[in-house]
C-alpha cells in the first residue's frame, strides 16, 4: 500500500449524513473509503490539467 497522508476536512452535517447511508448500504466500508474513492474520481477527470500544471513546474 502507498504511503498515506492523514488530513483533516469540514463536511455539512448534510453531506456526512448521505456518506454515512452509502457505507450502510453496502457501498463502501467507511465514510473515508467513500471520500476517497470521490478524490480519486476527481483526481482521474481532471488528469490532463494535473499533468499539464506538473509540467509547468506547478506541482511537486
Amino acid at each position: 500500500m502507498a504511503a498515506t497522508r492523514k488530513i483533516s476536512i469540514r463536511l455539512t452535517e448534510a453531506q456526512y449524513q448521505k456518506l454515512e447511508l452509502l457505507v450502510e448500504a453496502g457501498e463502501y466500508t467507511s465514510v473515508s473509503e467513500a471520500i476517497r474513492a470521490a478524490i480519486k474520481r476527481f483526481l482521474e477527470e481532471n488528469k490532463e490539467a494535473i499533468e499539464k500544471a506538473s509540467k509547468m513546474g506547478e506541482f511537486r
